[in-house]
């Protein structure tokens, strides 16, 4: 990613970061920063913090000869006499304010949208980022599938990067013109630190379901942790009005907004809110509904499907309604947003066959895009599904998955996802515990055998789903990482299937 030069020198960087004690001169010229030794440039400075997995420290030796030129450390190395040190007790909690100082404070000069939650930010955070480009100027976005600067499109590696890379995409946007910005906010995220020193206007929460306990622990944690989104509002140096944005119908929504002072604006179906859709009428292709705001009823379309989705554009259109965006002209924009890609995406192929990918990789996500499909299924037609469950992920859904799966499907192929250091077979032994009838299913461990099987057994009048990867285009195991696109796949195999029978 092209970026401004930023230089500055190291008195500057450390400017209103308490407890810090230099040794060595403050006057070098820094030409970066960061905490990842194999990305050190000379001039840069090193962040030596302690992570989960390595500690930082193992690798000063490294940045030095990389051309470090200062070293943010915890312990004083007296040893050490070609750079500066910076000695601080607790230097994750000060990597954010580094990054902001060095990139000038981005965020102040973005107006900053935060979507946090289990399902739902991919869609919310593309629909608001559309919005606040027609309505607000040219918008950035980090998350899940790519980050997108002014015209650039970046394939994403993390849905929120580390601390240095948000800012420093942050900065990069506005270098390109862009007047705001949608983060999509991970539990994971908040839990690092990885958006600390960033000044958000509004923070979106969508819903909170079972997932990530492998690293929370409870669902009380794994709340917890998305709260700090909300604790942030009104905490940063921005001086106009900060908003949340939130779930009615979610139960943990009164937790989200505990202590929070800010303005909110809540959505919903099922409970009264400030933004409230009814008469909703699932089309396979779109949606209708009528949507309530301040007194005004508005019939309003939009091509997604999905009961889920009427919660993701809710979600989006309170962002401008946020800006004092006419409430006519917020729903007459939503005709015009498209799907995002692997989410509930159909697959365009020779033989016709009715064929969608989803990212669903829970059982909460899988319910919802289970129940669409059965909401738009018309005739007698199958609904066959294909699924796995990620390795070294949380373990306890994956018979919760299959309970879910046999309950709306048809029938299910059981294969692999991403198994990473697991054994597939096993995470699918895991899985098929979930399931109460043995002719539910069928375990086919390679994904693309999988995918031809549902395909083969389908007929003009089923459903395919093919779940858990969505947008990805790889699959990773234990050992490697190979190519693999479930779109890609399912139209290919559909094109050798049509040309096998001429």
């Amino acid at each position: 990613m092209v970026i401004e030069s930023f230089m500055m020198k190291l008195k500057k960087l450390l400017n209103d970061i308490p407890d810090c004690q230099v040794k060595g001169s403050k006057d070098i010229l820094v030409t970066g920063i960061s905490a990842n030794s194999k990305l050190i440039a000379p001039g840069n400075v090193f962040i030596a913090k302690r992570g989960k997995t390595f500690d930082g420290g193992q690798f000063i030796s490294e940045a030095i000869q990389a051309g470090a030129c200062a070293i943010i450390t915890d312990l004083y190395n007296p040893s050490l006499k070609q750079v500066s040190q910076v000695i601080h007790p607790n230097i994750s909690s000060i990597e954010g304010a580094l990054a902001a100082n060095y990139y000038r404070n981005p965020s102040q000069e973005l107006f900053m949208v935060g979507v946090t939650g289990t399902n739902g930010k991919t869609t919310t955070s593309f629909i608001a980022k559309n919005l606040l480009d027609c309505f607000k100027g040219p918008c950035g976005l980090i998350g899940t599938i790519e980050y997108i600067v002014g015209d650039h499109r970046y394939q994403a590696t993390h849905t929120t990067p580390d601390v240095n890379t948000n800012h420093k995409m942050l900065r990069d946007m506005l270098t390109y013109g862009c007047r705001s910005a949608v983060m999509e906010v991970t539990s994971h995220a908040l839990d690092q630190g990885r958006v600390n020193q960033i000044d958000f206007d509004i923070a979106i929460f969508s819903n909170l379901t079972l997932d990530h306990l492998d690293y929370h622990g409870s669902m009380e944690n794994y709340g917890r942790v998305k709260k700090i989104l909300f604790d942030k509002l009104g905490k940063g140096k921005k001086k106009k009005a900060t908003w949340a944005i939130v779930n009615q119908d979610s139960p943990w929504t009164p937790s989200m907004l505990m202590g929070c002072s800010e303005n909110v604006l809540s959505y919903g179906i099922d409970t009264p809110a400030d933004l409230n859709a009814s008469d909703i009428r699932l089309g396979r292709h779109e949606t209708r509904a009528k949507i309530t705001y301040q007194g005004q009823n508005i019939d309003c379309y939009w091509p997604l499907v999905g009961r889920f989705n009427v919660y993701n554009c809710l979600a989006a259109m309170a962002v401008a309604l946020t800006q004092n965006v006419p409430f006519e002209l917020v729903s007459s924009y939503m005709s015009k947003v498209a799907f995002v890609r692997g989410r509930l995406q159909p697959v365009t192929n020779c033989l016709g066959r009715q064929i969608y990918v989803d990212f669903a990789h829970s059982d909460d996500a899988l319910l919802n895009v289970l129940t669409t499909i059965k909401e738009i299924q018309t005739g007698s037609g199958r609904l066959i599904v294909v699924f796995g469950c990620g390795g070294d992920r949380e373990r306890t859904k994956r018979p919760k998955m299959a309970e879910v799966c046999e309950r709306f499907a048809d029938f299910c192929l059981i294969t692999s996802d991403n198994p990473r250091s697991e054994d597939p077979c096993k995470i699918c032994e895991e899985i098929v515990a979930g399931f109460s009838s043995r002719e539910a299913y069928q375990v086919e461990v390679d994904r693309k055998l999988a995918i031809q099987k549902a395909i083969e057994m389908s007929r003009p009048e089923d459903i395919v789903l093919i779940a858990g990867k969505g947008h990805e285009t790889y699959q990773v195991f234990a050992h490697k990482t190979i190519e693999f696109d479930d779109c890609k796949v399912a139209a290919d195999i559909c094109k050798q299937l049509y040309f096998s029978t001429l």
